[in-house]
Parts: structure tokens; sequence; C-alpha cells
């Protein structure tokens, strides 16, 4: 009896009785065991799948968050690239037509640029030659001295209107009526401001320029600058008039380098334009070495106080 149990179970028709072997119970109780750990096994890798499942759905919620943020990046890089790319254009229009710009600038101040220069040395070079001109126009007689209306008589040999000989006309008459506005062609020193007899240019002003310039006014009405005062390009010397001997109110104006009487006439019409000019017409002159004497000189831009 050792090796069995038995089961009694009690019913509408009786008792009945049953004898288990203990290995079958062993079996029984090892079968739930199982049962069990299954269960529990099953549950917990439910869980675990569970918890995989929506880490996996975490991630792809991230990678899909990250995917639209690279994708809007991406769209605003493109517009930025975009709108590089049209400002590059714009810069390259913009240096293409400085380019062409500066090329008509070379061609009038006479610069030829060479093949490899950069835009950089282009202007460089342009700046130097422009500014070595500004100091010229600005230290040397150049432009009319009043508004310009034409020559009455030119310079060279002529009739003398009021002396009827013969002579050499050291200036040019200009055209201008009574009390016209006289300027300064240049920068200079007035040497003389005031009435001269002897020249029979009545009131007159000589202007002593730089490097052995003088240009002179005659037969002026009035003068607003007295002797040894400095004066700038375009400041008011005088009035036109009609004073020693004249037939009629003008400007006589001349010209002179180290006392030689030059063709005023070449002064008058020297500009930017026409730089070159002067120095084939005027031959007294030795610009070449003028030139180079000024080349290292640069205007100083001074602001008002």
């Amino acid at each position: 009896m050792n090796n069995h149990f038995t089961v009694t179970i009690h019913d509408d028709n009786g008792v009945k009785q049953f004898n288990v072997h203990r290995f079958v119970k062993k079996a029984i109780l090892y079968a739930l065991i199982f049962i069990m750990s299954m269960v529990i096994i099953a549950v917990g890798t439910i869980l675990y799948l569970n918890n995989s499942v929506k880490q996996i759905e975490n991630k792809r919620d991230s990678i899909e968050l990250a995917y639209q943020n690279i994708k809007k990046n991406n769209l605003k890089l493109q517009r930025s690239m975009a709108q590089t790319n049209n400002s590059l254009d714009e810069k390259k229009k913009e240096l293409d037509t400085l380019s062409d710009s500066l090329s008509e600038i070379e061609k009038m101040i006479g610069l030829k640029p060479i093949g490899d220069e950069s835009l950089a040395q282009r202007v460089s070079a342009t700046k130097i030659s422009s500014q070595h001109r500004a100091v010229l126009m600005q230290l040397i007689p150049n432009g009319s001295p009043i508004e310009y209306h034409g020559i009455t008589s030119k310079f060279g040999w002529r009739i003398h209107p009021t002396l009827h000989k013969r002579e050499f006309h050291r200036g040019t008459d200009m055209k201008a009526k009574l009390n016209t506005k006289v300027y300064a062609p240049a920068d200079g020193i007035v040497e003389w401001s005031g009435y001269h007899k002897r020249s029979g240019y009545g009131r007159l002003i000589i202007l002593e320029h730089s490097y052995g310039f003088k240009t002179y006014y005659g037969h002026l009405n009035k003068t607003v600058v007295k002797s040894g005062q400095f004066v700038k390009k375009g400041t008011l010397i005088g009035y036109t008039g009609n004073s020693g001997m004249s037939n009629g109110p003008h400007l006589h104006y001349e010209v002179r380098f180290l006392y030689r009487s030059l063709n005023p006439y070449w002064f008058l019409k020297w500009t930017q334009k026409n730089y070159d000019e002067i120095f084939k017409k005027e031959k007294k002159v030795p610009w070449q070495s003028l030139i180079k004497a000024t080349a290292h000189l640069r205007l100083v831009q001074t602001q008002a106080q």
C-alpha cells in the first residue's frame, strides 16, 4: 500500500474508491509545475516582446521625426543655395558691368590692362593713375576761368584793336559780358591784384601756380583777391570788365610757363576726357619730366569743420 494512494468518490450511486500510484502523482505534480512555468515564461515573453515593440515604435517615431527635420533642413538648405546662386549670379553681373566700366575708364585715362591682372589690381592701378591726374588738374591751369562763349582774339600775331599796329598777342581774348565771374583754374598764390597801367591790361590779376606756371587776367572791372593770398581751384577772383587798353568788355587770359607765353586755348580745353591731347599740342612744357616728378603726389580730402 506504500506505493498507492486511494481516491474515494461519493455520488448518488454510492461510494467509489480508486487507487493511484505515487508515480502518477509525481507526474501530475511535475506537469502542473511545467504548465505553471510555461505560463510564467509565456507571460514574461509577452511582456518583454511588448516592451521591445514599444521601444521599436519609439525609435521609429524618433527616426521619423529626425527624417522630417532633415527633410525640412534640406529644403531650407536648397532655398539657401538657390538664393546664394542668385546672389552669385547678380554679383557676377555686377563684376562684369564693373569690369566693362573699368575698361572704359582705363581707355579714357590711357591704361592698358595686362591679361592676367586681377580686377583689384586693375582698380588699384586706375585709382593711382586717376589720383595722379587729379593732382595735375588741381595744380596746373585747366578749363575755362569764365563761362565759355568763344574767343574774339586768338593767341599769336595780330593787329592791336586800339594801337592798330602788328604785335604778338600773348593771350586769348574771351567773350564775356561786363561783370562776368572769373574763377581760378588751379591752386595758386596771388602775385598781383590791382590796376596795372604799364601793361595796358587795366585791372589785372596774376596767379602763380605750381611748377613754373602763371596765369594772367586782364581788363577786369573788379578784383576780389589780394596780393599774397592763396587760392584754390574754382575760387572767385574777380569780374570781367573793360579797363585799360580795351575796346569792349572781355577777359584777356594768358598762360605762361617760366615766363614763356603758351597758347591758352589748349589749357581752356584741357579736361579729363582729352587729358593726353595737351601733351601733344603744347611742346614748350617738359611734360614727361613733370609727370615723373609729380607721380608720388596725392590729393588729401579735408572735411569742413
